[in-house]
Formats: C-alpha cells, sequence, structure tokens
C-alpha cells in the first residue's frame, strides 16, 4: 500500500497513510485471537471462518451486534482507550451466550475523527482482550476517519458477533419450572449501560474523574472505566460439567426489570430478593447524587448482577461451586414462582 496516497483527500481531513501505519499496529494484535476455524487473515474484503458442526444434529448460528455508547464519553475525558473494545465485545457475546451458543469469531467497527494510530491501537487491544476472554476470534473489522462528522479526540465503537449452537441443546425458557431457582453472577460495575444517565447525575467532568473517593477505592474515572464482565466461558464451564440451565438473562439497558422477564416461561415469574447480592458502592454514590428512587435504579443499572440463570433446585449447588471454581462470585438470588408477571423484586 506504499504507493496509495492521496493529497486531495488529505487535504480533506483523511490520512490514508495513518491508516496503513494502524492496521500495521494492530495486525500482530489481531491474529493473536485466531482460534481453529479462522481462514486468512486481515486484508480482505471479509472475514472467513469455517466452523466445526461435527456431532451437531442442527446447527444454528447466533448473532448480536452491540456498540459501547456514552460510556465513551469517560474513555474521552480521562484519555484512556484501552478498554472500551473489552466492553464493546462483551456487549455483544453476553447475549449470545444467553442461547447457549459458543461465540466464534467478532468483527468490530470504529469511526474516528482523526485516525491516530497510537490510538487505535490501545482502542483495539482492548477488543482483542474481550476476544480473548470470550475465547472467539477478531477475525476482521473497519476503521472510517470522518473529520468533520466526529472530533478529532473522539470516535464512536461498535461491534457484531457471530456464534454457534445446535438447536436442540438451545435455551430458551421451554423447560423452566416453579421451583426452579435464580443464581445472579456479580458485574464489574456499571458495565455499558445507562452513562447517560451516570454523566447527568454525576456531573462528569475531567477533573472530577481524575478525583479519588473513598467509597470506591478508586477515582471515579477508574472506577466508571472498570470493563463489562465477560461470561461466556462461565456458562461454558456449567455447560460441560452437565449442569441444565433452564434460562439465561443479561442485564443490560433496562436492569432487572426489563431484562428477566425476557427469559420468562409464560405463566411463572423471577422472584428476585434484592437483600440476596451485594450492590456496588458506585450505584449508592449515583442514588444519593442524583435522588434516583430505588425503582429507576434497579430499571437502568444492574445493580451488581450482570447474569441471572435459572437453574433447577437440586443443582444450584454443582452450579455454584463450578462458577466459584470459574472465578465468578455466584449468589442465589431467588427463585421461580407461579404467575405470569415475569419479575418481581422484594
Amino acid at each position: 500500500m506504499s504507493i496509495s496516497r492521496s493529497d486531495a483527500y488529505a487535504a480533506a481531513g483523511v490520512d490514508v497513510t495513518a491508516g496503513y501505519e494502524a492496521v500495521d499496529r494492530i495486525k500482530p494484535l489481531v491474529e493473536s485471537t485466531y482460534i481453529p476455524g479462522v481462514i486468512g487473515t486481515l486484508g480482505g474484503f471479509g472475514g472467513l471462518f469455517a466452523p466445526d458442526v461435527s456431532g451437531m444434529k442442527k446447527p444454528v448460528l447466533v448473532s448480536g451486534t452491540d456498540g459501547v455508547g456514552t460510556k465513551l464519553k469517560i474513555a474521552f475525558l480521562t484519555d484512556k482507550h484501552d478498554t472500551v473494545g473489552i466492553d464493546c465485545v462483551a456487549m455483544c457475546v453476553n447475549d449470545i451466550v444467553c442461547s447457549g451458543a459458543r461465540p466464534l469469531f467478532f468483527l468490530d467497527y470504529l469511526a474516528v475523527g482523526k485516525n491516530v494510530p497510537s490510538r487505535i491501537e490501545a482502542i483495539v487491544s482492548g477488543v482483542v482482550e474481550g476476544c480473548r476472554q470470550a475465547g472467539c476470534a477478531l477475525v476482521g473489522g473497519e476503521t472510517a476517519e470522518m473529520p468533520g462528522f466526529y472530533p478529532e479526540d473522539e470516535y464512536d465503537l461498535a461491534g457484531f458477533s457471530v456464534g454457534l449452537a445446535d438447536q436442540e441443546h438451545m435455551l430458551d425458557g421451554s423447560s423452566m419450572a416453579e421451583g426452579d431457582i435464580l443464581i445472579g453472577l456479580a458485574s464489574s460495575g456499571v458495565h455499558s449501560n445507562g452513562f447517560s444517565l451516570v454523566r447527568k447525575v454525576l456531573n462528569v467532568t475531567r477533573e472530577r474523574l481524575a478525583q479519588p473517593v473513598a467509597e470506591l477505592g478508586c477515582t471515579l474515572g477508574e472506577e466508571l472505566l472498570k470493563p463489562t464482565r465477560i461470561y461466556v466461558k462461565a456458562v461454558q464451564c456449567l455447560l460441560t460439567h452437565g449442569v441444565h440451565i433452564r434460562a439465561i438473562s443479561h442485564i443490560t439497558g433496562g436492569g432487572l426489570y426489563e431484562n428477566v422477564p425476557r427469559m420468562m416461561k409464560e405463566g411463572l415469574t423471577a422472584r428476585i430478593e434484592t437483600a440476596s447480592f451485594p450492590v456496588p458502592p458506585i450505584f449508592g454514590l449515583i442514588a444519593r447524587e442524583g435522588a434516583v428512587s430505588e425503582r429507576d435504579m434497579y430499571n437502568t443499572f444492574n445493580m451488581g448482577v450482570g447474569l441471572v440463570l435459572a437453574v433447577p433446585k437440586d443443582e444450584v449447588g454443582l452450579a455454584k461451586d463450578i462458577l466459584c471454581r470459574a472465578g465468578e462470585r455466584a449468589y442465589v438470588i431467588g427463585s421461580v414462582v407461579g404467575g405470569g408477571e415475569g419479575v418481581e423484586l422484594v
């Protein structure tokens, strides 16, 4: 690509040579995520992947797409860009795993006001780390330099992932029954939802983000940039060890009130005891400073629970032991009861 150069395009604010430098920087990072099934490398017009469907009666592709949202504003203000890529991957693969699928590959889309190769490298390093945590491959993506559309120091980041499952083993809640137990997996904090409210309530500025907050044990910026936890390997451990997961809900925007009903079988309700799991201090800070009601908090944020699983009562001990060994903090947070309300917080 050394012969590719456009003075006219450069005058319009697009530096194609910076784009090539960025690709050179990220290529070894991307290739470090490759798993069996990846075909080729960066540079083609499409990411290629040959899935292994041996042993599957009816393979099903499960896809998910999402972005980081206004959490990116925190990255801009702190000039820290190496974690938001983890959020981008997490928001996609955590959705995919709710179907019982195993994420295979990921692609990212990065739109920037100005192509700064070192910043691109930092952003993509986070995407790479997210893919490693999820056990999937980063097989491609797109970086678009859009001067005049985004400020020079800002960007947007979104992604897309595809997973694979055997249809007869997919999790759809159809086997859920009254008496099943709900297990909550701890979140790492706010994750990547509700940041429009966070920024408004906490009056986020560069100066305030740099200030240590005693109850958080770190600066506000460090707390808010904690990346979304990825639960793929924990769920795969449960399935590998034969735990009969009835259904899974990824707790994203809308909190427990909106997301748990999405996994519930008609005629059943998830009764969740809010005192059964610890709520991270950041949520208390948001509620206090913004005078946000408890209902609104649980209807906006994960409140400390990033994933909810329904399992048979007699498998709770096994499930918790497996999750603990997988590095997760797991809590029995409630049970499945009769009635068609979807979710009830008590």
